[in-house]
């Protein structure tokens, strides 16, 4: 079945759909080819190849809503499937908010390319897959004699998303993502084994990383935590590293739900115009960047991208407005769910923010934890080193921070020049003052 035969039995299901008693109906079919490969200490550890076909409906028939998926495509079959989910709707209770959204949102334009489809994917055959993970392997492994253990991974994945609702939307989204990377873990003459990994995420192949990276890479940071150990509980400036900022900001992303606000489950609720962090926190949802790991024409409710901003400067800007709760808060819709994250860049590098701390901890890890989206008080288990008049001084692990989110935005007081580049959120090294840590 290719592309245009499954936007005709799309767009079948939908007729049928409404044929049978549905008011209106709502159509996704997936496609999803998955291979990843991992190698192991010189053994080729797991090669698995996945490939999935499925269609989800659903149902919207007198205020009342059910979804349902399926991977049977046989049309006789699906015939029945579509009887049944028409059928069963009508026992459920009915829910006046929940419609397919106002057509006027579903104006994308489908003429941007997000260039997020490599081409050259079908040219990719399993010899190479294999070959890329164990080159990986043995070149981190010759790199230091105290490796006790070392994993090397690839993987991509090629998808296709067509969605078809009845009153008018029609959208195919097609892309790729590549990924690999190596975790090791090295001897430590105390007992320790430090262990550490890199890894990247690519829309193309050819952006993936030499291995050379990811070897050196996922070495010095596991060399970074030889002799780790806790230090005095107290208030230090945090730095916290790009790739791992985005672990800290996500405890934003809950909140700033519709759906939290609604079920009073967020502390940002009625916050928006007032200040929720310090003049350097600027956080600005952007769906339309090309490549971008979270890029997209349009959402899951099918209204159309747009960039916004989230958090101006500290101001709260916006919210995220999916079309069912929207419309129990009375709120305009901008969409439910993020796409790609960027801030409001600094001019320093994550060695010129170390280089102007007296006394603080870089966090280069998170271990466990979590965050309250109704009080916004969060707790979480760190991994880094301590930094002492510009210069780290040793490495810390086994130490927690906690506080409120509320207050730890406030005390943001630099962000760095180095956005992450293997994530959907776009993260650099950030500076807090004044983070309580506990430790001895």
């Amino acid at each position: 079945m290719d592309k245009k035969d499954r936007l005709k039995l799309v767009h079948w299901v939908v007729d049928t759909a409404r044929k049978k008693g549905a008011d209106d109906a709502s159509v996704t079919f997936s496609y999803e080819r998955d291979i990843s490969v991992s190698h192991r200490d010189g053994e080729l550890e797991e090669l698995s190849e996945s490939t999935s076909n499925s269609l989800g409906l659903a149902i919207y028939a007198n205020s009342k809503y059910s979804s349902h998926s399926t991977n049977d495509l046989r049309k006789d079959n699906l015939q029945k499937f579509i009887e049944e989910a028409v059928a069963m709707t009508k026992y459920l209770s009915k829910d006046e908010y929940r419609t397919l959204p106002d057509p006027k949102y579903y104006d994308y334009d489908e003429n941007i390319d997000l260039d997020i489809n490599d081409k050259s994917y079908s040219r990719i055959d399993s010899d190479r897959r294999v070959d890329i993970a164990k080159k990986i392997e043995e070149t981190t492994h010759k790199k230091d004699k105290r490796i006790i253990s070392c994993t090397a991974g690839y993987g991509d994945n090629h998808f296709e998303t067509i969605r078809v609702r009845s009153n008018g939307f029609e959208g195919v989204n097609e892309g790729t993502v590549f990924y690999a990377g190596v975790e090791v873990t090295i001897q430590d003459d105390d007992g320790g084994r430090p262990q550490d990994w890199s890894y990247a995420t690519v829309r193309h192949f050819k952006d993936l990383p030499e291995v050379e990276y990811f070897a050196e890479e996922a070495i010095r940071r596991a060399r970074s935590k030889l002799g780790q150990t806790k230090i005095e509980s107290g208030r230090y400036d945090m730095i916290l590293e790009n790739r791992n900022a985005g672990r800290l900001i996500y405890a934003l992303y809950g909140p700033l739900q519709a759906s939290s606000i609604q079920q009073k489950q967020s502390f940002l609720e009625g916050k928006k115009g007032e200040r929720v962090g310090s003049e350097k926190l600027t956080i600005v949802d952007d769906p339309l960047i090309k490549q971008g790991l979270g890029s997209r024409l349009y959402d899951s409710d099918c209204i159309a991208a747009k960039k916004r901003v989230m958090i101006d400067k500290g101001i709260l800007k916006d919210y995220y407005v999916d079309w069912y709760y929207g419309r129990k808060l009375g709120m305009e819709p901008t969409s439910g769910s993020r796409s790609n994250m960027v801030f409001g860049y600094g001019d320093k590098s994550m060695d010129d923010i170390i280089r102007g701390t007296g006394k603080g901890i870089l966090v280069t890890g998170f271990i466990g934890g979590n965050s309250n989206s109704t009080t916004g008080d969060f707790s979480y288990g760190i991994i880094g080193s301590y930094v002492e008049d510009g210069k780290i001084i040793k490495p810390v692990n086994e130490m927690n921070i906690s506080g409120n989110l509320s207050e730890l935005m406030m005390s943001l007081t630099e962000m760095g020049n180095d956005p992450y580049e293997y994530s959907s959120m776009k993260s650099p090294t950030m500076l807090f003052k004044d983070v309580y840590f506990s430790g001895i």
